[in-house]
């Protein structure tokens, strides 16, 4: 399975969001630290779920991390995240 693949899994089993976007920029960060050929390197993720709500962004950006911890360990270099509005 893909780095891309097993954080969407990770995500969809954890949050169940109603909007989820895992986005491997690595092909932008040709040539700067972290970068590796054949890329999963760099993902930016918008994700969108009512267990964010009541949250501040710093929560649910570190629920994010760390329901990724693995992956960050393993070799993604960076990770940006996306909190959106859930919708109906």
């Amino acid at each position: 399975m893909s780095v891309r693949d097993t954080i969407a899994e990770k995500l969809s089993v954890k949050f169940t969001p109603t909007h989820l976007e895992v986005i491997d920029e690595s092909e932008k960060h040709r040539g700067h630290g972290g970068y590796r050929e054949g890329g999963e390197t760099h993902f930016r993720v918008r994700i969108a779920s009512p267990m964010f709500t009541g949250q501040s962004r710093l929560a649910q950006h570190r629920a994010v991390m760390e329901a990724l911890d693995a992956e960050l360990k393993a070799g993604v270099h960076a990770l940006a995240v996306e909190v959106v509005a859930p919708t109906a």
